[in-house]
């Protein structure tokens, strides 16, 4: 229960944020007010991460469409992979522009290209205002931001990357360990009305 009441109150504070700030502007897929929440935990870097990415969460959002809400969290395993803070502040300055999940399915889809001189060339790539990326980025002004995520997934006990949360609770990751966790959360909310 505690773990579920951290992550719902760090989701409705990244909800309110307006970007202006160090604060997340990104928006989750899904249904914003559904009441199925799966909440994931990546690292740009992690090739796992890709995988759960094109393997997981693709499929996840195509069978469950609006029944679900789906919050990516940042979560840099910054000992193992270089890049993985930065990636994650690139994806943030995307989002202030509206586009952090078509820079985040660039930062999957060519993952072993990570490095400084990508990025501000993937932004351009997306048509966003080069010059406002590269002062973001620059600024490191999403950092706090992406640092906020990984420590509330250290409270959770977040280990590693790729980790998943259903409506609070941890779930093993795959579609059909997740299917079946969503499915029983879906379950509940119809025995109740």
């Amino acid at each position: 229960m505690k773990r579920a009441l951290l992550l719902t109150g760090f989701l409705v504070l990244a909800a309110c944020s307006n970007g202006a700030s160090g604060t997340s502007s990104r928006t989750p897929l899904g249904g914003p007010n559904a009441a199925v929440t799966v909440t994931g935990f990546s690292d740009f870097e992690c090739p796992a991460c890709r995988g759960a990415h094109l393997g997981i969460l693709k499929p996840l959002m195509e069978k469950y469409g609006n029944q679900i809400r789906y919050d990516h969290m940042h979560f840099p395993l910054r000992q193992i992979h270089r890049y993985s803070l930065d990636a994650a502040e690139a994806s943030e300055c995307a989002a202030d522009q509206g586009k952090f999940w078509e820079y985040v399915d660039i930062l999957f889809e060519r993952q072993e290209d990570l490095s400084e001189e990508a990025f501000p060339a993937w932004a351009e790539q997306l048509g966003l205002d080069t010059d406002q990326f590269n002062k973001c980025m620059k600024s490191h002004l999403k950092r706090s931001a992406v640092l906020a995520d990984y420590k509330v997934g250290r409270e959770l006990g977040v280990g590693g990357t790729p980790t998943f949360f259903v409506n609070g609770t941890q779930v093993q990751s795959g579609v059909d360990t997740m299917s079946a966790a969503i499915d029983a959360e879906l379950e509940k909310l119809t025995q109740r009305l």
